[in-house]
Formats: structure tokens, C-alpha cells, sequence
């Protein structure tokens, strides 16, 4: 399923969400690498597991054709301003739940991107049947915890001291999971 493009405006601010097309393989991958330097929210350092132009399109391809996958991208004063990703797999077993993630450029932080793309994500799920949507989210990120926890996100588990971040702390994940009750 596609999502043509919704529009949204927040603090004065314009905004598009949609799905990924092939022709964002190339601006996905800067703004991945960009996002990652801005954050420790994350899990890549800026230019980990890097991917370019080819393997953005052959994701954008993957995910288009998947029931259980989506890939949205949020545009802002004419660039990717942010994206979420929902990957789900084609086991039997787990192929009714799919894993997403969401990462929006600190400067675009506060207009509600990411809470946007999150409803897009949840809207998109529940309306393909999928029974469960679960991310991972780094215990310092309370906002974001608080963010999915009004979504209907409950916490399922803890990952202990699962990240070392540039502070030479170890910090824990926690692991979060939305059952879709229709």
C-alpha cells in the first residue's frame, strides 16, 4: 500500500508525508547520514553501515511490493526533512508483526515529523491487519517513550546495557510493542 502524500503544518511549517519513491534513494542516503551524526538516539554512528544510492533504491523497491512494509519519507522547504521505516519479515511465524523506526533532522525537530510519521505508520498497520507494531527506543529518550507510550506502545522489555554511547556509558534499550486489538 502506498501513501500518495498527506499534508500537515506545524509551527509554521509545511510538510508532506508519503511514501518513499526511488528517486529519494539519493537524498535518503545523506539525510541517514546526516541524522545519525545529530543524535545518540540511534543506533549508527555518522557513516555506520552506510547505505548509498543503489541500496536505498533496492530497499524502496523490497518494501513496496511487501504487505508487511512500508517506507515513508517526510518533505520540508523542498528536501527529506525525515523518514520511518517499517520492515517487516516474511516468516510465517513473524510476518504479522513488523519492526519501524523513525528518524527526523534536528532541525526539523518540534514540528511533529516524527509524531506524524508515527501515526502514519500506526494508521497504515492497523488497516493491513497487521497484529503488532515494536521498535527500540534508548532509555535517555524519554520524550520519544512518552510519544509512543500515548500511541498505545507498551514496554515489553529491557535490553541492558545494550548501547555505549560517546560518553563511555553504557545505557539500556527499551524495548516497546503496539498490539493492534481490531
Amino acid at each position: 500500500m502506498q501513501i500518495d502524500g498527506k499534508e500537515f503544518e506545524k509551527n509554521h511549517l509545511a510538510y508532506t508525508i508519503r511514501s518513499a519513491v526511488e528517486k529519494d534513494a539519493g537524498s535518503l542516503s545523506k539525510l541517514r547520514v546526516q541524522v545519525d551524526g545529530e543524535t545518540e538516539n540511534l543506533d549508527r554512528e555518522k557513516g555506520e553501515a552506510y547505505i548509498d544510492d543503489a541500496g536505498f533504491s533496492k530497499i524502496i523497491r523490497e518494501d513496496s511490493k511487501a504487505f508487511n512494509s512500508l517506507f515513508l519519507v517526510a518533505e520540508a522547504d523542498g528536501q527529506l526533512a525525515g523518514f520511518s521505516r517499517c520492515a517487516g519479515s516474511q516468516l510465517k511465524r513473524t510476518c504479522h508483526q513488523t519492526e519501524f523506526g523513525i528518524a527526523v533532522l534536528k532541525k526539523y525537530w518540534g514540528y511533529g515529523i516524527g509524531q506524524h510519521l508515527l501515526m502514519e505508520s500506526i494508521r497504515w498497520a492497523d488497516e493491513n491487519q497487521l497484529k503488532k507494531l515494536t521498535l527500540r527506543v534508548l532509555e535517555t529518550n524519554i520524550k520519544a517513550i512518552k510519544l509512543y507510550e500515548k500511541h498505545g506502545f507498551e514496554v515489553e522489555g529491557i535490553l541492558k546495557k545494550d548501547k555505549l554511547l560517546s560518553d563511555g556509558n553504557y545505557y539500556d534499550t527499551v524495548l516497546l510493542g503496539r498490539i493492534n486489538r481490531k
